[in-house]
């Protein structure tokens, strides 16, 4: 996700770093090359472009911006929805963390040391499920941040399985009924914490159906085509009429247009690797610090924006 301090009004203006213009660039370049074709061409020739006004332009545009309106919504609802499902990853993990340290481990003396070993092994697998889920959903190996807190013989399990982030839920579950089996927590707490572990699988399948279900390929298809095709036709229908500042013309309404094609286009796949995507690793070290700093042990650095991009 891009991160960086607001410019003045100005530089706006100016901004290159951190914006859709170094992706587009060559595609407005070339609508801005055929601009000056074209001008060349009808001062040279004085033949009559084929598409003299801009009126049957016009209609090609309306339809553009509807198309683009729509698109542009439905990706941002689709990157709106997936961080209020991340939102609500770091509020049921931290939520399980603290009621576990509450019930197994509340830092008394007299508390038998099995409790808080049990807590804390709840807590350090609520911090692999956050770097396992960030890796599921970018298609990453997240083996080694997985390994720093699931020990053997449940980190083989957990490495061998196809959706590691599942493997962690039903290792949760399992531990929470041998502990209610074992009479050490009572039907209360093991409802609560179960209905954590419930929470996070929640959180386990929104993602993955956000991930796994795109915008319809044909609204993608048709919105490429229409601005490609406008953008092209566009030097036609405005050369007699702007002369020679048809390029600047076109080439505004290319990166425009190009633009938010782009930037629908990322943010369609908010869980990847794109600048504009979530901060998932961000994300899930900010979980890992919050829930270490709940046992009392060393936290890790927070993650920086390199380039003005949070990863």
């Amino acid at each position: 996700m891009i991160v960086r301090p607001r410019p003045s009004p100005l530089r706006l203006l100016f901004v290159v770093r951190g914006t859709i213009l170094p992706r587009v660039l060559p595609h407005v370049l070339g609508i801005a090359t055929l601009s000056c074709l074209v001008v060349w061409a009808s001062r040279q020739s004085g033949l009559r472009l084929p598409i003299a006004s801009p009126a049957p332009l016009s209609l090609l545009g309306i339809a553009l911006s509807i198309f683009l309106g729509f698109r542009n919504n439905a990706s941002y609802d689709r990157w709106w929805e997936a961080r209020k499902v991340w939102g609500s990853l770091l509020i049921e993990l931290r939520a399980f963390s603290h009621e576990a340290i509450t019930l197994l481990d509340d830092g008394r003396a007299e508390l038998p040391l099995e409790g808080r070993r049990t807590a804390r092994r709840l807590v350090h697998r609520n911090i692999a499920f956050a770097h396992a889920l960030a890796a599921h959903l970018r298609g990453h190996d997240a083996a080694e941040d997985i390994s720093r807190y699931v020990p053997e013989p449940e980190r083989s399990r957990v490495l061998t399985s196809r959706n590691r982030p599942n493997a962690l839920l039903r290792e949760h579950a399992g531990e929470l009924a041998a502990l209610r089996r074992n009479g050490r927590l009572a039907d209360i707490p093991w409802g609560s914490l179960n209905e954590r572990v419930h929470a996070l699988m929640s959180v386990l399948t929104a993602s993955e159906r956000i991930r796994s279900t795109p915008v319809p390929f044909t609204y993608t298809v048709l919105l490429h085509r229409t601005a490609y095709l406008f953008c092209l036709l566009l030097p036609f229908g405005i050369a007699e009429a702007l002369g020679w500042f048809t390029p600047v013309l076109a080439a505004m309404v290319a990166y425009t247009f190009f633009g938010l094609d782009r930037l629908s286009d990322e943010l369609e796949e908010p869980f990847g690797n794109a600048p504009n995507d979530l901060p998932l690793l961000a994300l899930a070290r900010t979980a890992e610090m919050n829930l270490l700093e709940a046992l009392g042990e060393p936290q890790p650095e927070p993650l920086q924006p390199r380039d003005f991009i949070l990863p």
